[in-house]
């Protein structure tokens, strides 16, 4: 049998594919959303700082961001199959060392091998789902990928809360340890291989020279907050980025078969979808963390209560990718869902910031629901869009493309917010600060960032810490509600309605 075209299967082995694939995700997913609610714990049981923090989730998807597209180019050469396996076993193995870290470095190295682990997962797991699927059936295959993701995400804070508060974060890393051992078995049992048969090697000056981009200026952006951003080491990772990254753009350019295809750029449809999925990470899976954060450290709930004030964003990540693919996709093109999704996230992250200095939990509900419901619309029709324009022998390297975007917007976003939430806590603080404080600007910054509002034991150094907090998640909500808004832009000026056209519309073209 020809690997590189899929065979026919029945409704029980698409249903065992779809689990195989979605699974993964749903794992890498879970797992992200548990940690979230899990950082105040991890910092205080580890003594971490914010920049320990900021690494935490960093490490993760950095090293995430960086490997989805040579992963993707590992799959189409060696087997989807064989990837998505060893993928499986390097995260499962990662995640009892995170479980079991003595400190905020061991973990945060074991979170880089973890997320080495989830790029193998996710690029084999999305290009195999875009081979075994074709026409309406892609439509509904990836609604059941976007709604399984969404799953992990309304459980997630509720699991994350729930296991950090009654048997500590450690946990929070331990429950992946069963999911990947009955994973592997189904895998290795249920798929059957496939890879691009023209592909021959992998791209690695490529993936070298982009991996060194992005680690720079991730480096760049969480040092920065803590050295200065006029310190001369700040300068030279910045500018180390901007090298690395055209000597990627140099070494793509001549390779013959190259790990980023730069031609489905020049596809505006395509480019589209990808300021789309980028601006979702910046805008929203950013907010995953920082508002459990939040809740847990500005209102002072549990980590299982904050869990639970998240599920208006979570609940709706599982619920609308189902209506929307039941009620919407044989109505509406991509262009419209795609914008319309990034226009609510906007409007809701435009809510909370104006609603969040009442410090009242029922004054951001409103702008929480339509994050949630913005977010599950563009949950899985990020994908589906950038797909519809790439072959599907290519299906390893445009996953790899579209997952490195997702999660390259979650590195780079959270570190852009990280700097302007501290930058904004300074700006209140130096204002705000007595002269005959016991406590020096740059250490109250430091506590605040961390979490510490106490204001070391001061009545007034607690009320201008909680300010300060309150005035720095403004700010981040506002720069995310401007991402979003400007991609919406985008996505309706780019995406070609007729490319994206209704799924029933693209059936009949394919059945004609």
């Amino acid at each position: 049998m020809d690997i590189s075209k899929p065979s026919s299967v029945n409704a029980t082995q698409r249903l065992l594919i779809l689990l195989c694939v979605s699974v993964p995700s749903f794992m890498i997913n879970l797992d992200s959303n548990i940690v979230a609610v899990s950082l105040s714990s991890i910092a205080r049981t580890l003594g971490a700082s914010f920049a320990d923090i900021e690494w935490v989730v960093s490490a993760y998807t950095l090293s995430f961001a960086a490997l989805l597209m040579p992963a993707g180019a590992l799959a189409d050469r060696y087997g989807r199959k064989r990837l998505l396996i060893v993928g499986l076993v390097i995260f499962t193995l990662a995640s009892f060392i995170c479980g079991a870290a003595p400190s905020a470095t061991v973990l945060n190295l074991a979170r880089a091998l973890q997320g080495a682990g989830a790029a193998l997962q996710l690029s084999a797991a999305l290009a195999t789902l875009s081979h075994s699927f074709r026409g309406a059936d892609r439509a509904r295959a990836f609604a059941f990928w976007g709604t399984v993701i969404g799953i992990a995400v309304a459980l997630g804070p509720v699991v994350g809360g729930f296991i950090t508060e009654h048997f500590g974060w450690e946990w929070a890393f331990y429950i992946n340890i069963p999911i990947g051992v009955v994973l592997v078995v189904l895998v290795s049992r249920t798929l059957v291989e496939s890879r691009d048969p023209d592909a021959t090697r992998v791209d690695v000056p490529g993936a070298v020279t982009f991996s060194t981009s992005l680690f720079l200026l991730t480096l760049a952006l969480i040092s920065g907050n803590h050295r200065g951003w006029s310190d001369s080491a700040v300068l030279l990772e910045f500018a180390g980025a901007a090298l690395s990254f055209l000597l990627f753009l140099g070494v793509e350019h001549v390779q013959d078969r190259p790990m980023v295809d730069f031609a489905f750029f020049r596809r505006a449809t395509y480019l589209g979808a990808i300021f789309s999925g980028l601006a979702f990470s910046v805008s929203l899976l950013t907010m995953l963390t920082y508002l459990p954060m939040f809740f847990q450290n500005g209102l002072g709930y549990s980590p299982q209560a904050a869990g639970l004030l998240m599920l208006p964003i979570a609940v709706p990540l599982f619920v609308v990718p189902r209506l929307v693919a039941a009620y919407l996709t044989h109505r509406l093109s991509g262009r419209v869902l795609l914008t319309g999704g990034l226009g609510l996230i906007a409007a809701g992250l435009t809510w909370v910031a104006v609603a969040i200095s009442q410090l009242h939990y029922v004054a951001l509900l409103p702008g929480m629901l339509l994050m949630g419901i913005g977010a599950g619309t563009l949950n899985g029709e990020t994908a589906k869009v950038s797909m519809s324009v790439i072959p599907p022998e290519r299906a390893g390297m445009a996953s790899g493309i579209s997952g490195t975007i997702r999660f390259a917007g979650i590195v780079i976003g959270f570190a852009v917010l990280g700097a302007v939430l501290l930058v904004q806590i300074k700006a209140r603080v130096v204002a705000g600060l007595p002269v005959d404080s016991a406590l020096t600007a740059d250490a109250l910054v430091h506590a605040i960032g961390a979490g510490d509002l106490s204001g070391g034991g001061s009545p007034a150094l607690r009320v201008l810490a909680l300010g300060s907090y309150c005035f720095g998640y403004q700010a981040i909500l506002l720069t995310g509600a401007a991402f979003a808004g400007i991609a919406a832009l985008l996505a309706w000026l780019l995406i070609q309605a007729a490319e994206t056209a209704p799924a029933d519309h693209r059936a009949q073209g394919n059945n004609g």
